[in-house]
C-alpha cells in the first residue's frame, strides 16, 4: 500500500520563489519524509520550529537566500533536507549596490471615514495619549531622591485624580564626569529634553544635585514648552539635602495635580499619532508574522497622515539597501548610510562587528546572521517611502515613515524613540520581551502562538495566528491598527497593568567619562 507523503507546505514555509531555505512551522524530526516540488525530500537533521530547512543544495561559499535576499554564505556544503543554522551558515560581507528613491511608494491618502482617537490636546498643537507627571534627573546623584518622591504617589494616593496616569521618576546613571560638549553629553541632554517636552507628559519636576556637569536648568534651556505644562525645578544642595528636597518635591507635584486632573480627552485625528516600532527577543517567525503585520499597520497610519518611526540601526544592517530605495531623496538615503558606517566603526573599536548582533535567544529561535535578522526587522516599516532619518532622541517632526538611529538594545532604543516624540509604541517579540516604556504605552505583539500561550498575561496580541493559518498578515495588521487607536484613547496595555516602564528609561551613553 502506497502512502502519500505530506507536502512541504504542511510543515514549512518558502517565503520567496527561489529561496534556498524554508522556515519550519513545527518541529521536524530527522528521517521524516515529505514532498517538495513533486519530489521526495528527507529531513537529514532535526529542525526545530522557526529554524531553516534547506530546499536547495548550496555549495560551500555559496549564498543562501531567504526573503529573496542573501542571509549569508554556506560555510560547508549544504544539501537538501539539512538544518541550516550557525553550524553551516556564516556572514556574507559582499558589497551592496545602493539605489536611492527607486522603490518609493506613497500610500494613497485614506479615503474612508475619518478616524479619530481620544487624546489630550496640548497648547502647542500636539496630542498626548497619556497624562503623566515626569520627575527628570539631571544626574545620577539625584536619582534616589526622585524615586522617593514618585513613591509617595503609588498605591491609592492618586485615586482622587483619575485623569492623571501617574508620577514617574525617570532616572539614569550619568550627568556628571562628562565633557559637557561631547557627543555623549549632548545625547543625554537631548533625551531628557525630549521627555520634558513630550506630549504624554503633562507636568515636569526637574531634580538636580547642584555641582554636576549637566545642571538641572540645562534640561530646560532652549525648550519652548507649551504654556499649559507646569514645570518646577529643585536642586538638592540648595534645598537643604535629600529629606527637605523630597518634601519639597512631593509638595510641588501635589500643586500640579489639580491642574493636570482638569485636562480631558477629546477627539483628535489619527494623523496626530506618532508610532514607535521596535522588536526584541526576535525569532524565526518575527519576519513572517508580527513584523510584516506591524508594517501593514504602519502603512495604514501613514495613509491617515500619521508618523511612524523604525529604529535599531544595527538591526537594519544588511537590509539598509532596501530602505535607501524607498528614500524620498538621495540625501535622506545617505543619512542612513552614514549612520551604518558610524556603527561599523563603533563596533570595530569595541573589538566586534555588527554580525555579533544576533543574541543567544535570537539564535535559539532560528535566526542565524544579522542579515537574516535585519531582513525580518525592516518588515516593521511596511512599504511606505522613507521620509526622513533622525539621530538618537532627535525630535521627529516629519509626517510619514521615518527612521531613527538607535542601538538594538531594547530599553535604549525605545528610550530614544520616546524622546523623539512617540506617543504609542508597538513592540514585537518572539521569545517574550516584557518591556514597558512610560510615559508612552507599549503594545506587545507576539510572533508565535506557543510563546503567546505561555506568556499570554504579558502579550497584547498574537500574530502567530498567521503561521497557524487562522489569520492573514492584513487581518493582524488591521487588528494592530485598531489596537493602536484604542490604546491611544486610554485602553491600558498589559505592560501598564503591571506598572512597567519606569526602570526601562535607559538613555544611550556614549563618550569619555572623566
Amino acid at each position: 500500500m502506497s502512502t502519500t507523503l505530506p507536502e512541504l507546505t504542511d510543515c514549512a514555509l518558502v517565503l520567496r520563489p527561489g529561496d534556498d531555505v524554508a522556515v519550519a512551522t513545527r518541529d521536524l524530526q530527522s528521517g521524516t519524509e515529505i514532498r517538495h516540488d513533486g519530489a521526495p525530500l528527507t529531513i537529514r537533521q532535526s529542525v526545530p520550529r522557526g529554524h531553516k530547512l534547506a530546499v536547495r543544495d548550496v555549495p560551500a561559499g555559496g549564498q543562501v537566500h531567504k526573503y529573496g535576499q542573501s542571509i549569508g554564505l554556506a560555510t560547508r556544503d549544504i544539501a537538501v533536507g539539512d538544518h541550516v543554522h550557525t553550524h553551516n551558515l556564516g556572514m556574507d560581507d559582499v558589497a551592496r549596490d545602493y539605489e536611492f528613491g527607486t522603490a518609493r511608494v506613497r500610500p494613497a491618502p485614506w479615503a474612508g471615514p475619518v478616524r479619530t482617537f481620544q487624546g489630550y490636546h496640548r497648547a502647542d498643537g500636539r496630542v498626548g495619549t497619556r497624562n503623566y507627571v515626569a520627575i527628570l534627573t539631571s544626574v545620577n546623584c539625584s536619582a534616589s531622591s526622585a524615586r522617593m518622591i514618585a513613591d509617595q504617589f503609588r498605591g491609592t494616593v492618586l485615586d482622587a485624580y483619575p485623569h492623571v496616569d501617574g508620577v514617574v521618576a525617570l532616572t539614569h546613571t550619568t550627568g556628571c564626569g562628562l565633557v559637557a560638549q561631547s557627543e555623549g553629553a549632548q545625547i543625554t541632554l537631548r533625551t531628557l529634553r525630549g521627555y520634558a517636552n513630550h506630549p504624554n507628559v503633562a507636568g515636569v519636576l526637574v531634580l538636580g544635585l547642584g555641582c554636576e556637569m549637566l545642571p538641572a536648568q540645562s534640561l530646560l534651556d532652549g525648550l519652548d514648552l507649551p504654556a499649559d505644562k507646569p514645570v518646577r525645578t529643585l536642586v538638592i544642595q540648595e534645598t537643604g539635602g535629600i529629606r527637605r528636597t523630597v518634601r519639597a518635591g512631593v509638595e510641588a507635584v501635589q500643586d500640579m495635580l489639580p491642574e493636570i486632573e482638569a485636562l480631558r480627552r477629546a477627539p483628535a485625528p489619527v494623523s496626530a499619532l506618532v508610532l514607535g516600532m521596535n522588536c526584541g527577543g526576535s525569532d524565526g517567525y518575527s519576519g513572517i508574522t508580527a513584523n510584516p503585520a506591524l508594517g501593514y499597520a504602519s502603512d495604514l497610519l501613514v495613509a491617515h497622515g500619521a508618523t511612524t518611526i523604525l529604529a535599531e540601526t544595527p538591526e537594519v544592517f544588511g537590509a539598509e539597501h532596501l530602505l535607501t530605495r524607498r528614500a524620498v531623496s538621495e540625501d535622506v538615503g545617505r543619512k542612513l548610510l552614514r549612520r551604518i558606517d558610524w556603527w561599523q566603526t563603533y563596533a570595530a573599536q569595541g573589538g566586534g562587528s555588527l554580525d555579533n548582533n544576533p543574541s543567544p535567544g535570537n539564535k535559539a529561535g532560528g535566526l542565524t546572521t544579522i542579515l537574516e535578522k535585519s531582513l525580518g526587522a525592516v518588515a516593521k516599516g511596511g512599504s511606505a517611502e522613507l521620509a526622513e532619518v533622525y539621530e538618537y532622541a532627535e525630535p521627529v517632526t516629519a509626517k510619514g515613515f521615518t527612521f531613527m538611529d538607535t542601538p538594538g538594545y531594547d530599553p535604549v532604543s525605545v528610550t530614544g524613540i520616546v524622546a523623539g516624540g512617540s506617543t504609542v509604541v508597538v513592540f514585537t517579540t518572539g521569545r517574550g520581551s516584557v518591556l514597558g516604556c512610560k510615559p508612552t504605552p507599549s503594545i506587545k505583539v507576539c510572533t508565535n502562538t506557543e510563546t503567546y500561550d505561555r506568556m499570554s498575561e504579558d502579550m497584547d496580541l498574537n500574530a502567530g495566528r498567521i503561521v497557524d493559518g487562522e489569520a492573514t498578515v492584513q487581518q493582524v495588521g488591521e487588528e494592530i491598527f485598531e489596537k493602536i487607536i484604542a490604546v491611544a484613547s486610554g485602553e491600558q496595555t498589559v505592560s501598564e497593568e503591571l506598572d512597567l516602564g519606569q526602570d526601562e528609561f535607559v538613555p544611550w551613553q556614549l563618550g569619555t567619562v572623566t
